[in-house]
């Protein structure tokens, strides 16, 4: 029997000008971008903290702390490979991914299917075990106001060779 595990994560980041918007592994063109030490993609970022928080191995600050040098600027497609390294060292392999994106402007609908295929890529799993939806804050708090961005996901991994 397979011993399944779900894991939750979270992440957000302020909207700035002079930096690009990468979500989802995916280059969009807007006028702003998101704020962090790395590429700040909101979406994998959340994504390594559901598998990280499945597997009971901390976070990715943890793992991939802002203050570190090795990480400035980094892609966060290659911090989720990283992720899942560390998850297949342990035993347990993806079943699939579920995520939301909280982001007032552009419109992502048009590149969930290049984001499934990056993410799925890097995870090692099928595109549709990979669910992104994007929705708006109906113009309340920080993401209404066009200042950030939040995303959420949840995972499910199990352990191999049970």
């Amino acid at each position: 029997m397979q011993k399944f595990r779900i894991g939750f994560g979270y992440d957000v980041h302020q909207l700035t000008e002079n930096r690009k918007l990468i979500i989802g592994g995916v280059d969009i063109p807007h006028h702003v971008g998101l704020l962090g030490h790395s590429d700040a993609d909101v979406l994998i970022h959340a994504i390594c903290d559901a598998l990280l928080g499945a597997a009971n191995l901390r976070d990715i600050g943890f793992h991939f702390p802002n203050n570190a040098q090795t990480y400035k600027d980094a892609s966060s497609v290659t911090l989720l490979q990283e992720v899942v390294q560390l998850l297949a060292k342990h035993q347990y392999a993806i079943g699939n991914i579920d995520a939301t994106l909280a982001l007032e402007a552009p419109k992502i609908n048009p590149y969930i299917p290049a984001m499934q295929q990056v993410l799925s890529q890097a995870m090692n799993i099928e595109a549709d075990a990979v669910s992104i939806k994007a929705t708006t804050n109906e113009t309340m708090g920080y993401v209404g106001r066009h200042q950030g961005a939040n995303a959420y996901a949840v995972a499910l991994i199990y352990k191999l060779n049970q």
